[in-house]
């Protein structure tokens, strides 16, 4: 993993498990957080592919999540203080990815062949287990996590066609 999208990762991992929560159970919330956070990471990769990259979205920032937080009505509560400074790290495009990749087995198979080349382990989110799924079932429901998808799954869809030698893993 590229540490300089380490921030960007843990918090929009963070975003999307409290948007859609792991069944009951610290087991459960394992599971869904390996998955939420191996989504996250392929879907940053494809995001950012190379230092210079990584390095522009640190020194900028990656927007923050007011947008999704409208979008699936979770903005009723301003944040304040540690809340706030986490949410200022999500990436609104690699959480609409990664909800793409969690819903798609074929999908998260196609991106992390592009970004990764066999050197990290993805299992849990290109081959769950039954237990995976229940564990994050409405992280990878597609009708539930639609809203979030659809904002730049044409994106990614764009991004995994052309030739993917312009990737080089992080």
């Amino acid at each position: 993993m590229c540490a300089d999208l380490s921030p960007v990762i843990a918090a929009t991992s963070q975003w999307l498990l409290r948007a859609y929560p792991a069944a009951d159970g610290p087991l459960n919330e394992v599971l869904a957080e390996v998955q939420a956070r191996q989504a996250v990471t392929v879907a940053a990769w494809l995001r950012y592919p190379t230092a210079m990259d990584a390095a522009l979205v640190t020194m900028a920032g990656p927007g923050g999540s007011a947008h999704l937080d409208w979008i699936v009505g979770a903005d009723t509560v301003l944040p304040e203080g540690e809340e706030f400074a986490w949410r200022t790290w999500v990436d609104e495009t690699v959480a609409s990815w990664a909800v793409c990749l969690l819903t798609s087995s074929d999908l998260a198979r196609q991106a992390v062949a592009a970004v990764d080349g066999g050197e990290h382990e993805f299992r849990r989110l290109t081959l769950p287990a039954e237990r995976d799924r229940q564990a994050a079932a409405l992280l990878r429901h597609p009708d539930l996590t639609e809203v979030v998808a659809e904002l730049h799954r044409d994106q990614l869809l764009a991004r995994l066609d052309h030739d993917t030698d312009w990737v080089s893993s992080p």
